[in-house]
C-alpha cells in the first residue's frame, strides 16, 4: 500500500474511534450499544493492523485489547438480536 493510502486508512480508523467517543460524550450515544461498539471495533482493528505492519508492538497491544473489549460487548448484543 502506498504511504498516502496507509495514512488515509490510519486517519479513517482514528476518526471512527474519535467519532464514537465524541458522540458518547456530547450526543448521549449509548456506550454499551451496537453503534458505539462497532465504531470502536472497526477503528481499532484498522489501527492495530497498521501498528502490526510497522512492528509497533505497544500500539498493537492497545488496539488489540481495544478491539477484543469492543467485540466482547458486540457478541452478546448480536445473540440477543438473533434470539428475539
Amino acid at each position: 500500500m502506498s504511504p498516502l493510502g496507509e495514512q488515509g486508512l490510519e486517519v479513517a480508523g482514528a476518526i471512527l474511534i474519535l467519532a464514537a467517543y465524541g458522540l458518547a460524550q456530547f450526543r448521549g450515544m449509548n456506550r454499551h450499544g451496537l453503534p458505539f461498539l462497532l465504531l470502536n471495533a472497526v477503528g481499532s482493528v484498522i489501527l492495530g493492523g497498521i501498528a502490526a505492519a510497522h512492528a509497533q508492538w505497544g500500539f498493537l497491544l492497545v488496539y488489540a485489547v481495544w478491539a477484543v473489549v469492543a467485540l466482547a460487548g458486540i457478541v452478546p448484543l448480536l445473540r440477543i438480536r438473533s434470539a428475539g
